[in-house]
């Protein structure tokens, strides 16, 4: 209705300062799409107007003169047939002209479908003590005419039924927060209702219990930062979730990079419930961005997981220059460093043997000295791979 009554703001004043100027019947009409509609527009006598000469809009456009019908010389009608959604939750303006475009009365069209039932009922909390839910329209979607939504939720097994109270609009309009007076260790039904004017629908119960639906904000103060001179590898630290510092749980952690010119992100799973983490392996010289996230696993106990965090914001950080390719890992455990330090002195003593005599040969200088040589094997090595594949 607010669409017509800024249109009556530019009726002149003579004919607002009529009680009944025209009419139009039926008024504000709710019709569901494919319908059909025959409005009629009757004038007042004592505006020596004859139905033939008015005309009909519909949200501005002018409709054909073959929908219309002289009625009497005070009545004019237009039928419209296979109405379309509204363009508008507020309604299409059917709008009665006189022959001059004065408006001389008005109609809001609300034409649309029924809602059908709600459907994806997603729900997650922050810190056990506070629900956020969301869901989508069911079937097509829009209704075309306003539809409310109304989530209600109770203890499953006791407890009286409860309305969600803190919905939000725009592009989140599909949801509703409940920040307080929630039951731990108890599941809770919960369930959308939707409504308009040309019927109602109820979506499927969803039953869940906080525990099992406990998420947090991303990871903060997330740094990247060199390790030392190393040309690999990078250290990832970011501080653990503040909204859980209070409650009892293991956060589990994920790690993911990718190279500054890519689209393509590389995860690292087996982070644990540290905040640091090193990257090895990584390609000399390029920059990198990082992004870590949080699951909160074993709230109270609780023997499922929790939900996985959005990502962090990206940290960048640039590894030293050097030319040497490798795949990427956070560091290697125990076990693995060792196996790799045996190699390492089993290739450093046979290449001493070959290039030392005596143990006066054994020093840092001589071990620096098959560093060289080992960093020089490789590079001829990758050399000879891009050789053959060129």
């Amino acid at each position: 209705m607010f669409s017509f009554m800024f249109l009556l703001l530019l009726v002149p004043h003579v004919l607002l300062s009529s009680t009944h100027v025209a009419v139009i019947s039926p008024q504000d009409p709710i019709l569901r799409i494919g319908s059909s509609l025959t409005a009629t527009c009757t004038l007042s006598p004592e505006l020596g107007l004859h139905a033939s000469t008015l005309y009909w809009t519909l949200n501005g456009m002018s409709l054909s003169g073959g929908t219309y019908s002289v009625l009497s010389p005070d009545s004019l009608s237009v039928t419209l047939h296979n109405l379309n959604g509204s363009q508008q939750q507020s309604g299409d303006n059917l709008v009665c002209h006189g022959a001059d475009g004065h408006v001389l009365a008005g109609s809001c069209l609300y034409v649309g479908r029924p809602p059908e039932k709600p459907v994806n009922i997603t729900c997650w909390s922050r810190n056990t003590k506070d629900l956020s839910c969301k869901w989508s329209p069911g079937g097509r979607g829009e209704t075309h005419v306003r539809t409310t939504y109304t989530l209600k939720y109770k203890l499953r097994w006791y407890g009286r039924e409860k309305e969600c109270e803190m919905y939000s609009t725009g592009k989140q309009r599909y949801s509703c927060y409940i920040p307080r007076n929630l039951a731990l260790f108890t599941p809770y039904e919960i369930w959308v209702e939707a409504a308009n004017q040309l019927g109602s629908a109820t979506s499927d119960i969803t039953t869940l219990d906080i525990l099992d639906v406990v998420t947090t904000d991303p990871p903060a103060n997330v740094q990247v930062s060199r390790v030392g001179v190393l040309e690999d590898q990078l250290t990832v630290r970011w501080a653990s979730p503040p909204e859980l510092k209070d409650i009892l749980f293991q956060a589990k952690y994920q790690i993911r990079y990718r190279l500054e010119d890519s689209t393509e992100w590389k995860v690292v799973d087996d982070v644990g419930n540290q905040t640091s983490c090193r990257l090895a392996g990584l390609r000399p010289g390029t920059v990198y961005f990082v992004q870590v996230r949080c699951n909160p696993v074993g709230i109270y106990g609780s023997k499922k997981p929790g939900i996985w965090s959005d990502w962090s914001h990206p940290a960048a950080a640039s590894t030293p220059s050097r030319e040497r390719l490798q795949s990427g890992s956070c560091d290697p455990k125990p076990d693995e460093q060792n196996s790799t330090l045996r190699r390492e002195l089993k290739q450093f003593f046979g290449w001493v043997r070959k290039h030392a005599s005596g143990c006066s040969g054994m020093s840092i200088k001589l071990y620096d000295q098959w560093r060289v040589w080992l960093q020089k094997s490789h590079k001829t090595r990758n050399q000879v791979l891009q050789d053959d594949n060129s």
